[in-house]
């Protein structure tokens, strides 16, 4: 059985290169604006509510000329106490259209995630699998229906 983390985003270029990183990221930035279109001027904490799913948390964490870093998370209540779970942190590169997963925190609950992301491994392959997931993340969560506006 393969972990979503697994599964390669299509494209030309050879994945788990360089190349095929950075065009992960092209693709992570396109999929961050369809969820959230007003990503260049949004500031503050925001919910994505869709029937029968679970609600997104994103939060601006810091704007900077050229960048937008954020949270993106759903909260479940586990032992009397909020738990965020997928707990990504998200850098996006605004000058140049590229969007990448800065930290997967390892308290994740889905064991087999949190084995494949433990571990030490070259950085490039850190990399790739944390944006794998991101990318298929936001694949669902706009195929769900999530989407961030402004109040």
């Amino acid at each position: 059985m393969l972990l979503d983390c697994q599964i390669v985003p299509q494209t030309i270029i050879k994945p788990k290169s360089f190349a095929g990183l950075m065009a992960l990221y092209e693709s992570n930035y396109l999929r961050l604006l369809y969820l959230i279109p007003e990503l260049e001027r949004l500031d503050g904490c925001y919910r994505s509510r869709v029937a029968g799913e679970c609600d997104l948390y994103v939060e601006i964490l810091e704007r900077c000329r050229y960048t937008v870093t954020l949270s993106m998370t759903y909260l479940f209540v586990s032992a009397g106490k909020d738990v965020a779970d997928p707990d990504l942190t998200v850098r996006a590169y605004l000058d140049g259209q590229l969007a990448e997963s800065m930290s997967l925190y390892d308290h994740q609950r889905q064991g087999g995630l949190h084995r494949q992301l433990q571990g030490s491994r070259p950085e490039l392959h850190v990399r790739w699998q944390r944006n794998v997931v991101l990318n298929k993340w936001l694949e669902y969560l706009t195929d769900q229906g999530h989407l961030v506006l402004d109040r």
